[in-house]
């Protein structure tokens, strides 16, 4: 199985505090993998590390193209990134609330998009069969997942667990290889978060994707990951599958504390 993404042992370092030391992540293609740990752990400086939005103090971040290619893409544009084949989610919804479902889905499209300016203001015939062709992806799209017929609302009027869902087919909407999720069961109900469990391995197997994410939710994680990290004060502290995680001393310490009388 190929690795899609790699980082040499990466830290992040703000001042005089680390908030990440020495992380090696591998990621299989078509895996997916969960990072945890508590509060404060440093897992969100991960994915910025990892999507651009820093650049780590010390080691490289290596992700493998569909034509496996292997790219150092360590401090690069987010949306280089993206172009890549990188999609990334938020723990905070960052949908365009005030536009439609439909609209938030089309502008994803267009990041590979290769017609310029002038093809779209001339409405020339290489841009109008790229503009045809996104707009019946996203169609596909918003009826896989049963919101092509609320398409026309804003995206601020969706209940909760269908604004996460439609985050995410935003991002799929730009063709990704690697799927990052940041905390995407946050704040969902039990339904709801049953019903995301179900989609995220509905989503890697249709799309063929690999998936790397981050989340409080253990039940979700136990379930549906193949490997997990866990860090804690920004340390690898574990590795491995669910059950070798659960039984982890130190991951059980890490989440529960250390018994005072032990």
């Amino acid at each position: 199985m190929s690795v899609v993404l790699h980082t040499d042992p990466m830290t992040m370092q703000f001042g005089g505090v680390t908030a990440v030391s020495n992380l090696q992540l591998d990621v299989e293609e078509g895996k997916i993998v969960a990072l945890i740990g508590p509060n404060g752990a440093g897992k969100t400086t991960a994915f910025n590390m990892i999507t651009g939005v820093y650049k780590p103090t010390k080691g490289n971040v290596f992700f493998t193209d569909a034509n496996g290619k292997e790219i150092n893409i360590t401090a690069q544009k987010p949306s280089t990134i993206a172009k890549l084949g990188i999609a990334r989610t938020f723990q905070n919804i960052r949908l365009f609330k005030d536009l439609t479902v439909y609209e938030n889905v089309i502008i994803a499209k267009h990041l590979h998009l290769k017609s310029d300016f002038m093809s779209a203001t001339l409405h020339l015939p290489w841009y109008n069969k790229e503009e045809a062709q996104a707009e019946a992806e996203v169609e596909e799209l918003l009826k896989s997942v049963n919101l092509w017929n609320m398409r026309e609302e804003k995206a601020s009027a969706l209940p909760y667990g269908q604004q996460r869902r439609l985050e995410i087919i935003r991002a799929l909407a730009t063709h990704p290889r690697l799927l990052l999720l940041d905390e995407p069961a946050a704040g969902m109900n039990p339904n709801e978060t049953d019903d995301l469990t179900a989609f995220i391995k509905e989503i890697r197997d249709k799309y063929k994707l690999t998936v790397f994410m981050i989340e409080h939710h253990m039940d979700l994680v136990m379930e549906i990951s193949d490997k997990i990290y866990v860090l804690d004060f920004g340390e690898t502290i574990a590795k491995g599958t669910a059950e070798e995680v659960q039984n982890n001393q130190r991951v059980i310490t890490a989440y529960l504390g250390e018994d005072e009388d032990a």
